[in-house]
């Protein structure tokens, strides 16, 4: 099936309007105004992404006291001795300023009786962040960025290593778009809905990180060869039973601890050397997870010491983030000062911004691919980014890539914005535009009962990846038998694809976004098995190698998808402690 396509030619394109994409954007155009800017978001950037919702809290603030290098030994702790500490320190060095610059935006930030900021834990701030998303997207508007809403890119278009631009599809219209481009910066986020979730039906999508973060960026990185690093390093939350909700707030909010259906506080027993209820973030979901293996969940917090007063605080607080949490209690008669508030963990998810699954970057955040940079949940080696720290890298991002369109633009000694067409970019663009208007292309070419539709491919990788990859129904453990079960049943899903159908312009995404997760999963499952320890328990429970082993994996495990043969080739890069101080925990 032919259609028409549009040529466009700009200077940086960014892929995904979320958090860390409106902030690039907007820092793009302020480094240089005469910059063409484009940020292509598959939703509205008013109310997409992570933050669509809103937050009650930045997550990572650097307190008086604290520094780029404290908050390196920290992360390092936490992700238990392994982390790109050169990513931490330099994003760290533009936390502040674009917590600061948010906050002359219009974003409310809570303050004590002296003006100070008011600490909800080490790196923690109170906000009022309903509305956090808007704002930033009415900020990104008025930097006179191009914003084109309701388009997703499929793929990436690269020669000889180098970025030339993108694909993407206008959903509502069928519009194909080819869009050169002297930069990119992918901030599509991280992957939900590899694994089957906690809840089915039409409370499938009822979790904690957005659903509509498929792992586009990953996959179009994947499949254009850029190195990804530590996708072994999942991530698990420990939320609020049923509705997902986050337990910080509760947590470190509220002083709720976690207990067992005996009402023990078993952190404190199970980590008494590595903090308790304030042990590395993998341990605080494995703990509760054990006491269900082994007979004694439920799990729950326990909040039942707060007062009437207190309770109504805890309720406007996820009012500004979780709104459901407070109809959820009340449809169900549940009262925190009285009732114990059941937890588990969610299903596993890759995100750069809480575990370091991502792109492998430099300290510019480019990538492998020379002009391709990214930025947030989608950039690896960083963990404990969250809002403020995607900020941050959008921030780094947009300035390196500014620099070097800028430097691309004094050595042609032309004053012209826009960069020259590249030779030979329609050629492999066209490539990308068969690919994907592929699923659409065979609606009528493939027999009706021989049709796999979106939602059929979906169900069945979430199935392969829950049982032999470590999901809910194993308590997050795998072996490399189980693996090798998955390897086999994720090449015949694979295969089955080429009949995967779509019939109209949003089935197309549906289509890709799982074609997407198919590839991303096939790569996780590589990274599973090749490293050889459990290193982060209940993030990556490996039962045939169930400890950690730092003589020989010490190390990230890193891949590459050779774009001309398919094969994948996996790299090992080394750990390299720049700031002083231990190392991780015993």
């Amino acid at each position: 099936m032919k259609r028409p396509v549009q040529h466009v030619v700009t200077d940086l394109v960014v892929i995904g309007g979320g958090t860390a994409g409106c902030m690039a954007a907007i820092e793009a155009k302020s480094k240089d105004p005469n910059l063409d800017v484009l940020v292509l978001e598959k939703a509205d950037i008013d109310r997409s992404g992570c933050l669509a919702a809103g937050m009650n809290a930045i997550n990572l603030y650097l307190h008086p006291g604290e520094t780029p290098e404290s908050l390196a030994r920290y992360v390092r702790q936490d992700a238990m001795g392994l982390v790109r500490e050169d990513l931490i320190v330099s994003m760290a060095e533009h936390v502040n300023e674009t917590v600061h610059l948010v906050e002359e935006w219009g974003l409310p930030i809570a303050k004590d009786s002296k003006g100070h900021y008011q600490q909800r834990g080490r790196w923690n701030i109170k906000i009022r962040g309903g509305d956090l998303k808007p704002l930033l997207a009415r900020k990104t508007q008025e930097s006179g960025a191009n914003i084109l809403n309701r388009t997703f890119a499929s793929g990436l278009v690269v020669r000889d290593n180098k970025v030339l631009g993108c694909v993407a599809l206008d959903k509502r219209t069928g519009d194909i778009l080819a869009i050169e481009a002297g930069a990119v910066i992918v901030t599509t986020g991280g992957a939900a809905g590899i694994y089957r979730p906690n809840n089915d039906g039409d409370a499938h999508h009822k979790m904690w990180y957005s659903p509509f973060n498929t792992g586009a960026g990953y996959a179009m990185g994947i499949r254009a060869g850029a190195e990804m690093t530590s996708f072994e390093m999942r991530f698990i939350a420990l939320r609020v039973k049923d509705i997902l909700t986050p337990t910080g707030t509760l947590a470190l909010g509220f002083g709720a601890k976690q207990v067992n259906a005996a009402g023990e506080a078993f952190m404190e027993k199970r980590f008494p050397h590595m903090g308790g209820n304030s042990a590395p973030t993998c341990l605080r979901v494995y703990g509760p997870t054990v006491e269900n293996m082994e007979g004694r969940g439920p799990c729950f917090m326990d909040a039942t010491h707060l007062t009437q007063e207190e309770v109504r605080s805890l309720k406007s607080s996820y009012l500004n983030m979780y709104p459901d949490t407070v109809l959820f209690w009340a449809a169900n008669d549940i009262d925190p000062a009285t009732d114990l508030i059941e937890v588990c963990g969610t299903e596993p998810y890759l995100v750069g911004g809480h575990a370091q699954a991502g792109y492998w970057v430099s300290d510019d955040r480019q990538t492998s691919i020379e002009g391709l940079y990214a930025a947030g949940d989608v950039a690896g080696g960083t963990p404990y980014k969250f809002v403020s720290g995607c900020w941050a890298e959008g921030v780094i991002a947009a300035s390196s890539a500014a620099a070097q369109l800028r430097r691309k633009r004094n050595r042609s000694r032309t004053v012209a914005a826009t960069p020259r067409p590249v030779a030979g970019f329609r050629e492999l663009a066209a490539l990308e535009i068969a690919r994907l208007i592929e699923p659409l292309s065979r609606h009528n070419s493939v027999a009706r009962e021989c049709q796999v539709t979106p939602k059929e491919a979906e169900a069945r990788l979430q199935k392969v990846m829950d049982e032999y990859a470590g999901g809910l129904s194993t308590y997050y453990h795998y072996s490399g038998a189980g693996l090798d079960r998955a390897r086999q049943e994720l090449e015949r899903l694979n295969r089955q694809l080429k009949s995967l159908v779509a019939d109209d312009f949003h089935q197309l995404m549906l289509a890709h976004e799982v074609i997407d997760r198919i590839e991303v999963s096939r790569v996780l499952v590589e990274h599973l098995d090749y490293r050889q320890e459990t290193r982060w328990p209940a993030f990556q429970s490996r039962s045939d190698y169930p400890f950690r082993d730092d003589r020989h994996w010490l190390k990230f495990v890193n891949s590459r998808r050779d774009p001309d043969t398919g094969d994948l080739v996996m790299i090992t890069r080394p750990y390299e402690q720049m700031v002083p101080g231990d190392r991780y925990l015993p």
